[in-house]
């Protein structure tokens, strides 16, 4: 039986400070900018508040997700979307299209900003307080936004000005942060894979993603129906490798050579060696249980718990 995460002892710290180049920052300025959001994101975001982020997507009108996005509102007229550097000039481009006569202006706000990860040990040396998922706390002249936590791991995204001095914590090699994203079981979009997914095809409503209470979006009536006529046939697992795993890599069934039965969403290499990934799978195939990669007789995948629960189908 193969130990778990916590009782092995990883040969690199899991704990520190990551550069993130991997991301960027959309800004939304005006008057209009969050009415202007909330109608085109997953989540409510009239009523977000300076103390709490957003975790939402931005879905084609057949639902399946261009972009996702961790959202704060630093200033009652801004609203900054975090979001991966691969899509955010076609997210933006796209955005831009729907503004129309909304006071509402958008930019690409990258270069204004210094993005770190804080994992482990680096967050709780500066937030010794509850840390509620997807809260959002000064920090300095910055922000603090505490995410999905990996399994014994906090984790923190910090959003400042550029040229702001990070927070004091060692260095983490950012591959580290890329594996604690894949433990957390929340994939970002990016452009291996946007436009493959509806959001609960990545878990996305069980971990705070999709309000089904707000108003239209694109895409919403198809999430909506993927949510409640019991339509759903995919589900993002946790898989493990021991080849290379890249987002956009095709899965198969031993049983059913001719077609894939998923994709992977988001991977890194594993301290504990091999790869492990965010895979949208289809359910039945999760259920048998004999994956493989790039082929039905490729290298084999095995599942890995979730650390959260999903949300049941109703």
């Amino acid at each position: 039986m193969q130990a778990s995460m916590n009782e092995r002892t990883p040969p690199l710290s899991l704990h520190g400070v990551a550069a993130l180049p991997q991301l960027g920052v959309i800004r939304a300025e005006g008057e209009d900018a969050a009415r202007f959001l909330h109608g085109q994101l997953t989540q409510d975001f009239l009523l977000l508040g300076p103390d709490e982020a957003r975790l939402a997507a931005f879905c084609s009108p057949k639902g399946r997700m261009l972009a996702s996005f961790i959202g704060i509102k630093p200033t009652p007229q801004e609203i900054l979307l975090v979001c991966q550097a691969d899509v955010l000039q076609t997210t933006l481009k796209r955005l831009s299209m729907f503004v129309l006569r909304a006071k509402v202006r958008l930019s690409d706000a990258s270069p204004a900003y210094e993005l770190r990860g804080l994992l482990g040990n680096a967050l709780s040396s500066i937030a010794e307080e509850d840390r509620k998922t997807l809260a959002c706390k000064d920090f300095g002249s910055g922000k603090l936004v505490f995410l999905h936590p990996a399994p014994s791991l906090s984790r923190a995204l910090w959003i400042a000005p550029r040229g702001t001095p990070a927070p004091a914590g060692a260095e983490l090699d950012p591959v580290l942060w890329q594996w604690a994203e894949v433990q957390s079981g929340v994939a970002w979009v990016s452009a291996a894979i946007s436009d493959q997914f509806v959001p609960q095809m990545l878990n996305y409503e069980s971990v705070g993603g999709v309000n089904f209470k707000k108003g239209c979006y694109p895409g919403q009536e198809v999430v909506a129906r993927s949510q409640f006529r019991g339509v759903l046939k995919r589900r993002g697992y946790l898989v493990h490798g021991e080849v290379e795993l890249r987002a956009g890599q095709e899965v198969f069934r031993a049983a059913d050579p001719e077609q894939p039965c998923g994709l992977v969403a988001q991977a890194a290499p594993s301290p504990f060696g091999g790869f492990d990934a965010i895979a949208s799978l289809q359910i039945s195939a999760a259920e048998a249980a004999d994956l493989h990669l790039g082929a039905a007789d490729g290298p084999a995948l095995s599942l890995r718990p979730l650390p959260y629960a999903l949300l049941a189908d109703v």
